[in-house]
């Protein structure tokens, strides 16, 4: 691999071919096959069912994945599944999901859907996509995830058929024996056909595919986004898009020799795509501790020992994880690291900090998101790493900062630092028809072309993209998206509610927790503690339902009535950070909040009788938020 240092390595890259004239695979099988045949013996994907590194798990061969992959494919195939139809699958983290995403893609369009959403929202999704099969769980204890997707299957008309991972395959000893005794009883208040997945995919052959391999380009992938609340919009991805993205990783940070340890889920991009796929494209081997991955029991007491056990070279992460890992101390040998990839929500300061002192690992922070089939930039590894940005545009990636109307007119390209709306061109992005549904495209493309993120930022002179702000009214918890409107709603359904402004509060933990401001019908009585009740009813999803209530006597509105949000933004800034310095005994108070035009919202901060920077950094730094000292 070449170094990937500046925005100069990023243009002889381009500059030594045209992306469409790249020799690289046309379909998901040859990708997968090229690999194989490559390095038949290298592993390829381990999982271990608990989160001990002494545990038992799983390791399939490159050889071994590209058959089973196979088997899959040739399932769907015989289950009516064309290039055209939809394979779901409601899963946590197992191998099976793995193989359930490549055999989807490969055979049809495979859509992941997040197991902790309730069983409304996965019928919601399962009817949008379309879905003729859905791959899930058996019942299993400590999960629900097999009896949610029965519920839904019931509201869904168009799946035919079920297949069950059990995963008392993973089991060993007394655990293998009990389960069977204390699992829940199997659901079958559907009308779909209910099948084994073990048992159906060991009828195929695992050498060669029993249909044709067709190499144009095709959407073979529909991911939700985010959705912790209501129904989540459904982004298409291309063929190219999920191939681009394993080539980028490949080409940019990872060889044959690496391994990754992966404990997010297989239902987002961030899994799927710059893990799964550079993976593929390298040859390398992805580990998956646990099926809830970072969630599991005992993986962050005992993430530093898998590392060692694994000889893990890159970790893949996300704030919430690293701030968790920061709470615990590296007691095992980590000298095979050479990475950590963080994404999915900003990466406050102190943390990057703190991880690179712990471990004395450099942390890269990328930028990407579903509409956009994931990579958009990243810091880049050989070269400067400038924190509160999210680096520099990935070859073949184009990102314009526009200022847009309501339709996706360009009114003008912004200036070196100066702010507008982050807008995307490259292989990942389906111009025209990112999302399933039509309606949602409308005013989504800049110019027609470049795809609106809905995220505000900048690009420094050095070509560097700084995301300051949001266009888009969604609040990231823990990098998964939740709609203020479902929030919103909730709280206006109480009768002495007038109206509701529903924003994301910073969080040293999750970078944001959805908060409520209320403002009342006229002398309408009610606490913040019953509004919660009431929210608590209401919010169907426990990630949406607010951390903080507050009533105002009058919401700030803008000249045609809109609550006004950037106001309520400054007022939770200061109410958090004042908070949190007063837990900390710091004699500093929050002056003002202020709109800043390269960095957004910053706190300015007065001090008391003595200035601790190093004590300011320790508190504030856990936030995304900046601050600066108001004299």
């Amino acid at each position: 691999m070449a170094a990937y240092a500046s925005r100069a390595d990023r243009d002889a890259i381009e500059a030594e071919s045209d992306w469409h004239a790249r020799p690289v695979a046309r379909s998901i099988h040859e990708f997968l096959s090229t690999t194989a045949r490559a390095h038949p013996d290298r592993p390829a994907l381990s999982f271990q069912m608990f989160s001990d590194p002494r545990a038992p798990a799983e390791t399939l061969s490159w050889a071994e994945l590209h058959g089973r992959v196979t088997q899959a494919a040739n399932l769907f195939r015989r289950l009516g599944i064309g290039e055209k139809d939809v394979i779901a699958y409601v899963l946590p983290n197992c191998t099976e999901t793995a193989v359930t995403l490549l055999g989807g893609a490969v055979a049809g369009i495979v859509n992941p859907i997040n197991p902790l959403l309730e069983a409304e929202t996965i019928s919601a999704i399962l009817r949008e996509t379309n879905a003729r099969v859905v791959v899930t769980l058996r019942t299993f204890p400590k999960t629900d995830v097999g009896q949610k997707v029965a519920e839904a299957v019931r509201h869904a008309p168009n799946v035919r058929t079920v297949l069950e991972v059990d995963l008392l395959r993973y089991l060993t000893g007394a655990k293998k024996l009990i389960v069977p005794l204390i699992r829940p009883k199997n659901p079958d208040n559907h009308h779909a056909d209910l099948l084994d997945f073990h048992k159906e995919l060991a009828r195929e052959r695992a050498d060669r595919l029993d249909f044709s391999d067709h190499s144009e380009d095709r959407i073979a992938a529909l991911f939700h986004t985010g959705g912790t609340t209501g129904l989540p919009k459904v982004a298409q991805h291309r063929v190219s898009g999920m191939i681009y993205n394993g080539w980028l990783g490949h080409r940019l940070l990872f060889s044959e020799q690496d391994t990754l340890i992966c404990p997010l889920p297989l239902f987002h991009v961030f899994a799927a795509y710059p893990v799964l796929m550079s993976v593929i494209s390298a040859g390398a081997h992805v580990v998956l501790p646990t099926p809830a991955g970072y969630r599991g029991d005992g993986v962050f007491d005992n993430f530093w020992k898998l590392i060692e056990r694994w000889g893990v070279t890159f970790v893949i992460t996300v704030p919430t994880a690293i701030a968790a890992l920061m709470q615990r101390k590296v007691d095992a040998d980590v000298s095979t690291l050479r990475y950590a990839f963080s994404g999915s929500a900003p990466l406050p300061v102190e943390l990057y900090r703190r991880f690179e002192k712990a471990t004395g690992v450099t942390i890269c922070e990328g930028y990407g998101l579903t509409e956009a089939t994931c990579l958009v930039s990243i810091n880049p590894p050989d070269g400067a790493k400038k924190i509160g940005s999210v680096g520099i545009p990935f070859p073949y990636t184009q990102v314009h900062i526009l200022k847009c109307d309501a339709e996706g007119n360009v009114l003008g390209e912004c200036e070196v630092d100066e702010v507008g709306e982050i807008c995307v061109a490259n292989p990942g992005v389906v111009e025209g028809s990112t999302y399933t549904d039509v309606a949602k495209n409308h005013g989504l493309f800049a110019g027609g072309r470049f795809l609106r993120t809905g995220d505000l930022g900048r690009i420094d002179a050095d070509g560097y993209l700084y995301i300051t702000g949001r266009a888009k009214d969604i609040i990231i918890r823990g990098g998964h998206n939740i709609d203020p409107a479902e929030i919103e709603e909730a709280l206006a359904g109480h009768r002495a509610v007038a109206l509701v402004g529903a924003i994301g509060q910073p969080d040293a933990f999750a970078g944001e927790l959805p908060c409520a401001y209320v403002e009342l019908v006229k002398d309408a009585t009610v606490t913040p503690e019953e509004l919660l009740a009431h929210a608590r009813i209401h919010i169907h999803e426990r990630a949406a339902i607010p951390k903080h209530v507050e009533i105002l006597d009058e919401l700030p509105k803008t000249a045609v009535g809109k609550v006004f949000k950037p106001e309520l933004r400054k007022r939770a800034i200061r109410r958090v950070y004042e908070a949190a310095l007063a837990e900390a005994g710091l004699d500093v108070r929050v002056h003002e909040v202020i709109e800043d035009r390269k960095r957004g919202l910053v706190a300015r901060l007065r001090p008391g009788a003595t200035r601790d920077e190093a004590a300011m950094r320790s508190v504030l730094g856990n936030f995304t938020t900046p601050w600066e000292w108001a004299d």
